[in-house]
């Protein structure tokens, strides 16, 4: 009897952080591994991870992440994943391991079982088998996969869309996925980000024309920012460099690195000579690139916009260019960018987010994939809840009974039994891992919440130096704050936190004056000062008493 288990370990109810997990009697394939960026509500976090305790605890029955493509929404964990688990098997195919291993490069992070592979090659494992196929997206390379089962295949989309222009390494094999769908297909996984939009997502996908009319209109310097790896847009770009006399000069090591080496491996097709370095920076029909890495959105054009960047000094006669539409969780950070921007005087551009959009399915390239793959399940994923439920709603609409149908939250778990969905309520615990920095592993929301008090209330500092052996005091109490109140305009308030301290430490030493009950000490000082603080001023800042005997 098969028994197949499909849950999430992110992914569902978000943007980012993917993570898909297909059991079949207990052989573990795990379909992509993504970050997603912290919002501006996470103090210091630059991304969150998945939490993969799972993965750990079931390693030896996992037969390898396939990662669908390279942007980090999609692969973006693996590099931290593979620093606990050096060993454990990657597949994805060229470009992708090209990138992941150039973040473990920069991370110096050893992996010993990275698997390149290529479109349309099978990969066996005993009975099963995985079969990747060639989709649309943003990125070359970029796989859908196929999972092969006694009890028919298990599809997951990855992110796509239908695209006749796209050719050679963006190319959709859609006779591949009429043949898949003809076999049979017990459940299908499918992106759901553009799922409320009408129509297909081509062409509005394609922005050569805006792009071009922006350099015709331009006489002077153009900065150009850029989601990382969004290297169709990057080939748009520069295609209408070469119709021009403009040079480019790509800011960054990650970006050159990964540029240069997407022309050498043909992903890219550009004359190098029309690469300039900082000699050309401030040439007047030079064009900057500029982009983020695992940082938060706009990191680098805001450090230019502040005037604190080494080398880009902003001028009137520059044009930003930011060359990708808005997209759910950065709007305010760009309606904050574009009001800096005007406030300096220099021009700018953006895409229109109605008119412009990025490499996803909308209803009509769902409808398509859904009617190609013909499945017996379909399971909404990657996206908010609402846009899970506006993609069951799609495959309703054209025929799948909406108790096959499935919707689900991280670690839900959808249990087959010989090809068919049973009524079992199983839940595998998951959580998130937040990142801050170069720091492996997970700062905790107890420091999330520290920071959180800190930047909203401050903090107050008493110290105090006691006699080691009479254990009288010796000097303070002093009062030391930040981020509270403006010292030379509160004494009054100051002197009452001394006299309240004094009076919890005298006590304290009086009851006992061969030991003092330092903790005691903390606690009282802490509670009463709280209380008295949020009286006076209706904050509660972060209180630290320091004691030390000498």
């Amino acid at each position: 009897m098969s028994k197949i288990k499909i849950f999430s370990l992110g992914g569902l109810n978000e943007n980012g952080k993917n993570m898909y997990v297909v059991d079949v009697d207990n052989n573990i394939f795990i379909f992509d591994a993504g970050l997603k960026y912290a919002n501006d509500k996470m103090l210091g976090v630059d991304y969150i991870l998945p939490d993969y305790t799972y993965i750990k605890e079931n390693k030896n029955n996992i037969k390898g992440i396939f990662l669908t493509h390279g942007h980090d929404s999609n692969m973006g964990a693996t590099a931290d994943i593979l620093y606990d688990m050096p060993d454990l098997p990657i597949y994805a195919t060229k470009f992708t391991m090209e990138i992941l291993k150039n973040d473990l490069e920069e991370n110096n992070i050893k992996a010993t079982n990275l698997k390149e592979i290529r479109p349309h090659s099978k990969l066996t494992f005993g009975d099963l088998a995985v079969f990747p196929i060639s989709v649309t997206h943003s990125i070359p390379d970029s796989v859908c996969y196929v999972l092969y089962t006694n009890d028919g295949a298990i599809v997951y989309t990855g992110d796509f869309v239908f695209d006749s222009t796209m050719m050679k390494n963006y190319k959709t094999d859609i006779g591949k996925l009429a043949y898949v769908g003809k076999q049979g297909v017990l459940c299908l996984l499918s992106e759901s980000i553009y799922a409320e939009k009408p129509g297909h997502t081509s062409p509005n996908n394609r922005v050569s024309d805006f792009i071009s009319d922006v350099f015709d209109r331009t006489q002077d310097r153009i900065i150009v920012t850029i989601m990382t790896a969004h290297i169709y847009r990057v080939q748009e770009i520069f295609n209408e460099v070469m119709n021009t006399k403009r040079k480019v000069v790509i800011m960054g090591k990650s970006l050159q690195n990964l540029i240069n080496n997407s022309i050498d491996m043909g992903y890219i097709d550009f004359d190098k000579n029309r690469i300039g370095d900082l000699s050309n920076l401030n040439d007047k029909d030079c064009v900057v690139l500029i982009s983020d890495e695992k940082e938060k959105p706009f990191m680098n054009l805001e450090r230019i916009i502040r005037g604190f960047d080494k080398y880009i000094k902003l001028k009137e006669t520059d044009t930003i260019f930011i060359t990708e539409p808005s997209y759910e969780g950065i709007e305010r950070r760009l309606a904050l960018i574009m009001d800096e921007i005007a406030k300096i005087n220099v021009n700018v551009v953006c895409l229109s987010a109605k008119k412009h959009l990025l490499h996803h399915a909308s209803r009509e390239d769902l409808m398509l994939m859904i009617n190609l793959m013909n499945p017996k399940y379909y399971f909404p994923v990657k996206g908010e809840y609402r846009h899970q439920v506006m993609n069951a709603e799609i495959a309703e609409e054209i025929g799948i009974p909406k108790e096959n149908i499935i919707l689900k939250q991280n670690g839900d778990v959808a249990t087959f039994v010989d090809g068919k969905l049973t009524d079992d309520i199983e839940h595998i615990n998951v959580d998130e891992i937040l990142i801050d920095g170069k720091s492996q592993g997970d700062i905790g929301d107890l420091v999330l919440k520290d920071r959180e008090m800190l930047g909203e209330n401050g903090i107050v500092i008493i110290s105090c130096t006691l006699d080691r052996k009479t254990k009288q005091i010796l000097a303070g109490p002093e009062v030391l704050t930040r981020g509270f109140v403006y010292v030379k305009e509160s004494g009054d308030l100051i002197k009452e936190t001394q006299d309240i301290c004094l009076d919890i430490i005298k006590d304290n030493i009086e009851i006992d004056s061969s030991r003092v009950d330092y903790t005691n000490i903390k606690n009282e000082v802490r509670e009463k000062l709280g209380k008295f603080y949020y009286k006076e001023t209706e904050s509660k800042p972060m209180i630290i008493t320091v004691i030390q005997e000498v």
